[in-house]
């Protein structure tokens, strides 16, 4: 298939997950929809087009977990009736990715700025196992606040992990307001590079921008993709609302949010 008839497919999906994701979260009456929606295309992507099968992903935004479990139901790894079990008792689809059940999970996350350095750690492996398997780390733009980040970045450029592929979901909304208010980072290009990173910046909002620069990662420095993103991507009344970090749906919100994605 050509790139565009993959990107055209990718567009299917990613509206066939959006509506899954929002039924999911709203059945389970919980939060963290917003962030949910901007990372989707990210991990949709990664899952179908950019990652080989024995190659890792870790969510450093645990608080994403529906978007990888729906990344994973796309790819017939969780089933609808799995996901009907989100945020239920005795679940293995908790509100942060578990720790365990879920080969597609190789860590619990969640707590920010610790899915990095643990990605650090299996890219170092894979190269002291003498293979070309990449490991691909989402994070948060928030995420940046700790330095265990920044530390992490330290590590993986004097190792020089060039099988680490980082991608940062740069939705601009973090819990207590826009990245820029809290603790501006921009410009994040230039930070980045300053850590020996190979650094590129994407329009991630849709389906098809990752492809061509994470299809290979550089021999000897970590790729960074500063990703922008949209909070709660798609949805009139949630596009760029702080509040939508939070919020569940009501059975109205659910009803105008899925009319958007079937006619968007």
């Amino acid at each position: 298939m050509s790139i565009e008839g993959g990107i055209v497919v990718g567009k299917e999906i990613l509206r066939s997950a959006t509506k899954r994701l929002l039924r999911m979260h709203f059945e389970a009456g919980v939060g963290h929809i917003g962030g949910n929606l901007s990372v989707l295309p990210i991990l949709l992507e990664i899952f179908h087009d950019v990652k080989l099968p024995d190659e890792s992903v870790v969510l450093s935004k645990g608080h994403a977990a529906g978007a990888l479990y729906v990344s994973l139901w796309t790819k017939g790894l969780l089933s609808d009736a799995d996901l009907g079990t989100f945020h239920k008792d005795n679940t293995l689809l908790a509100g942060h990715p578990p720790a365990t059940g879920l080969p597609e999970v190789p860590f619990a996350t969640g707590s920010l700025g610790h899915g990095l350095p643990l990605a650090n750690g299996l890219a170092l492996a894979e190269r002291l196992r003498g293979t070309s398997r990449r490991v691909f780390c989402v994070t948060s733009d928030g995420e940046w606040n700790e330095g265990s980040m920044w530390e992490s970045l330290v590590f993986a450029a004097h190792q020089k992990l060039g099988n680490l592929c980082l991608i940062v979901d740069r939705n601009g909304l973090q819990g207590f307001g826009r990245t820029s208010e809290v603790a501006d980072l921009e410009p994040l290009e230039q930070r980045f590079s300053a850590f020996q990173c190979d650094v590129h910046r994407v329009n991630a909002i849709e389906y098809g921008s990752l492809q061509p620069i994470l299809r290979e990662c550089s021999s000897d420095r970590p790729r960074v993709v500063i990703a922008n993103t949209v909070k709660g991507r798609g949805i009139s009344f949630m596009q760029n609302r702080m509040e939508w970090h939070y919020l569940p749906m009501s059975r109205e919100q659910y009803d105008q949010a899925l009319l958007e994605v079937c006619n968007g």
